[in-house]
């Protein structure tokens, strides 16, 4: 199975090179999408050997995960896997998602920090758990962490699932729309790091736009 690690990043380079470089250790090819950084992101990337695509402007996660699907198909890679680039994925779990796939029949395999929360923020663990639960009722299938970035995606999902978000519900809408064309999901335990970084997401305006995406979802039948 030939994979490719697609990082989307914005402002990331404390620890972008080193997540990099224990990636490097599985043999994975690693694309960066740097997402308008104002920093050295982009230069921290491609000296730790990734292949890097640069948004102008800050566009967000969800323009910038189908910057990298799009090279990902072209490239005629089997699967990707997404991964965020603060640190709080561990390389070290890459051979476990890559392991499943292989022998798997299903076609998303995504983290689970809900099994280990002991360090994760408690207004995160609330919001984690009523999204999964909304979620997964939306989609029909039960996945245990929705808001987790760590995952493995087979092409067959690139490939026939539309993406019309641009921002963090991006990753929510993947889920939605391939459980409804019929693809099963998988949720895989994992640990977590919190490095006690600051969340990108802007409550308010992020939340607005998953309403706004939520309502669209529901008027929308499976047809």
């Amino acid at each position: 199975m030939r994979i490719c690690v697609i990082i989307p990043a914005y402002n990331e380079s404390t620890y972008i090179a080193s997540l990099i470089k224990e990636i490097k250790k599985y043999v994975l090819e690693v694309l960066v999408i740097d997402d308008g950084s104002s920093d050295n992101t982009r230069d921290m990337a491609k000296s730790a050997g990734a292949n890097v695509l640069r948004n102008q402007n800050n566009e967000g996660k969800g323009a910038s995960l189908k910057k990298g699907f799009k090279y990902a198909l072209d490239n005629k890679f089997d699967a990707v896997i997404t991964m965020d680039g603060d640190g709080q994925h561990p390389a070290d779990e890459l051979p476990y998602f890559i392991r499943l796939a292989e022998y798997s029949d299903k076609y998303i395999f995504i983290g689970n920090r809900m099994l280990k929360i002991k360090n994760m923020p408690a207004l995160r663990i609330l919001t984690n758990k009523f999204m999964s639960w909304f979620i997964s009722t939306i989609a029909k299938q039960h996945i245990a962490d929705t808001q987790c970035g760590f995952r493995l995606i087979k092409k067959e999902i690139l490939e026939r699932v539309v993406l019309e978000t641009s921002k963090y519900e991006t990753e929510s809408e993947i889920l939605i729309k391939a459980a409804r064309l019929g693809f099963k999901i998988e949720s895989i335990p994992i640990k977590t790091i919190y490095r006690g970084a600051r969340s990108q997401i802007n409550p308010f305006i992020d939340s607005l736009r998953f309403i706004r995406f939520i309502i669209g979802v529901l008027w929308t039948t499976k047809d």
